[in-house]
């Protein structure tokens, strides 16, 4: 998938166009689709083409339970045609997105929502309100982001990996903690594969990180409290707290921009985020939500707010490589 060319003014428009109505009217599914059904699910596939010889294939895993509805929405209001502009601000000429939404594998009826790679605003912006945004959630602190990661690593195939050993990005949204194993009952009920046993969170992490840059993105500080310390023992500096779930676009683009060697340093990425329309306020945010992964760049000035990284195992040299 991702042909076509992506045109910023009919981006716009689309979101433009919903600016006023609410989470219910612009997410219109009351069930998953069938498309984005994950039974049977072969490979999600992000190729070059005549248009786009240089695909990059990026993934939104969106937490979709009750409590994180703001980021979707912000995504198909606003936000998302500000995510492909500063793409290109930053020199990633050819982005292909793909969104997943993700729920609780034991409590909801549709945990596990799968999209395609495209490159068009068009099929973009379908397959982000083709998404069923069931709004429960199990209520024991924990979701099903361990899917997108097996989703991730098992079911899609990147022409930038398999041609150039180019990883892809996977942005997750939450603000939980993850359960502790892949579930082989979930597997199989909601892919339709057989797994002997569970997968421990931390090997299908690994996974993942074979073939993606890896980063799991809280909404804000008060909802940090309740899930960063886990998400940073498992991925360090690539979990970002964010200060507003309206960063979160902008955070994402800078990350790819940031870990492309696109852009030097945290002053130039200030630069080119206040030059393309975003306020003062939305730039420091930005900034400030980046300094702990800039430091881990090694970029010049960032320092850590944090001593040390966490004890870990071999599989954590895998998000660095």
């Amino acid at each position: 998938m991702g042909y076509g060319n992506y045109s910023a003014a009919a981006h716009a428009a689309l979101t433009a166009g919903r600016t006023h109505l609410g989470g219910s009217e612009v997410f219109a599914q009351r069930q998953c689709h069938a498309l984005m059904n994950p039974k049977g699910l072969k490979v999600r596939e992000c190729r070059d083409s005549k248009d786009h010889p240089d695909s990059l294939g990026i993934i939104f895993a969106l937490d979709v339970t009750g409590s994180m509805g703001d980021i979707p929405h912000l995504l198909a209001t606003k936000e998302l045609p500000n995510f492909m502009k500063l793409l290109t601000a930053c020199g990633v000429a050819h982005p292909q997105l793909m969104f997943m939404a993700i729920g609780d594998a034991n409590s909801d009826q549709a945990p596990l929502q799968v999209g395609q790679f495209e490159s068009t605003a068009e099929l973009m912006d379908q397959w982000l309100t083709w998404s069923y945004l069931e709004g429960h959630g199990g209520g024991t602190g924990e979701e099903s982001y361990d899917l997108a990661f097996y989703i991730a690593a098992q079911h899609t195939d990147m022409d930038n990996w398999v041609k150039r050993k180019r990883k892809g990005y996977l942005f997750l949204t939450g603000d939980e903690i993850p359960y502790p194993a892949v579930s082989r009952h979930h597997i199989e009920a909601l892919v339709g594969e057989k797994l002997d046993e569970d997968v421990p969170l931390e090997e299908v992490i690994a996974a993942a990180a074979e073939t993606y840059h890896v980063f799991f993105l809280i909404p804000d500080l008060a909802r940090g409290k309740r899930c960063e310390a886990r998400w940073r023992n498992l991925l360090g500096n690539h979990t970002i707290c964010m200060e507003s779930p309206a960063d979160a676009c902008a955070v994402a683009a800078a990350i790819v921009g940031l870990t492309e060697k696109l852009i030097p340093d945290l002053a130039t990425l200030g630069g080119i985020i206040s030059s393309n329309g975003f306020d003062r306020q939305h730039v420091g945010s930005t900034v400030r939500a980046l300094r702990d992964y800039a430091a881990l760049l090694k970029l010049p000035q960032a320092k850590s707010s944090y001593a040390a990284t966490p004890p870990v195992g071999q599989w954590w040299k895998r998000l660095f490589e």
